[in-house]
């Protein structure tokens, strides 16, 4: 019998939606980084087995917004909800039950559709604090199953595919067997420099930033070679300087780390160029969001 359907990865900022997709998929095609709110776009990604197509929806952390950004950000999420299949719901195992985890759960109690909770980075408790937090959690919610993993480790992975695969419909391929996302190669570029703004920098400016790739361009003699020209936008003057750094050194590093990252992704040899300019409070402005590519879908 072979299966195939969406299944939308849901939950609070920094739970490792994006990480557990990564790994599952075999290709990083959502960034990561240590810092919440990472994610800005719903990212699919598609994941194939003899038995079944698994259609993976990555989904911007739900959170309390304020800046217009941000509410796209949460309005993006939550709108996935009605074209899936399943919800995987994913926790912070190592956090515990928050208040916000629980106030996720219950608005869920509605929903018609099959939620699994995925409790994510049990690698970082102890095991005995493991099944009282299933107790609670079973208390709490309608769930299908609720499987323990380390979306970083891998562990509980095969398990959590098996039971999203009970529950997904009859059905053929919806894509073909060799793509991946659905996402374009130009965003793909824009959001590896972007992870890379964020890993290096701090404060406001990871938040203040937008991407948008200029050139993408494959040399017509060699085709494994590829020029990229980015734009790096930020609100203020005093963080284009500080992204930029003393002779240049910030935006070299930037620079030199995307490259490397970018060369595995596309198997090819990277010229990248990047520039910086300021669009004041672009994150408050409808407009300028629409032009970033955060728009409502």
């Amino acid at each position: 019998m072979f299966k195939s359907g969406f299944i939308a990865i849901i939950g609070r900022p920094n739970v490792g939606k994006s990480t557990l997709m990564n790994h599952v998929i075999g290709e990083k095609i959502a960034i990561t980084t240590p810092k919440p709110q990472t994610t800005r776009n719903r990212i699919m990604g598609i994941f194939n087995r003899d038995d079944g197509q698994f259609i993976f929806i990555d989904t911007p952390g739900i959170h309390q917004a304020f800046t217009p950004l941000n509410k796209l950000m949460v309005d993006t999420a939550v709108r996935t909800f009605g074209s899936t299949d399943i919800l995987l719901l994913l926790m912070d195992a190592e956090k515990g039950i928050q208040e916000a985890d629980r106030k996720l759960i219950e608005s869920l109690k509605e929903t018609p559709l099959p939620i699994i909770l995925g409790m994510n980075k049990i690698d970082l408790i102890k095991k005995d604090l493991l099944l009282p937090m299933i107790d609670e959690l079973r208390q709490l919610g309608r769930f299908e199953g609720i499987i323990p993993l380390s979306a970083i480790e891998g562990r509980g992975i095969d398990i959590l595919l098996d039971e999203i695969w009970k529950r997904l419909p009859e059905g053929p391929f919806l894509f073909p067997e060799d793509m991946m996302t659905d996402r374009t190669e130009r965003f793909i570029a824009a959001e590896v420099i972007r992870e890379k703004v964020i890993l290096l920098t701090h404060q406001e400016i990871p938040y203040a930033t937008a991407v948008v790739i200029d050139t993408f361009q494959e040399n017509k003699d060699n085709r494994r070679h590829i020029r990229i020209e980015a734009t790096i936008t930020v609100e203020k003057e005093s963080q284009k300087g500080i992204l930029i750094g003393r002779k240049g050194t910030m935006l070299k590093r930037i620079g030199s780390l995307a490259r490397t990252d970018l060369e595995i992704f596309f198997a090819s040899r990277i010229f990248l160029k990047l520039f910086v300019r300021v669009r004041k409070g672009w994150t408050q402005n409808k407009r300028m969001l629409k032009e970033f590519g955060y728009t409502e879908e």
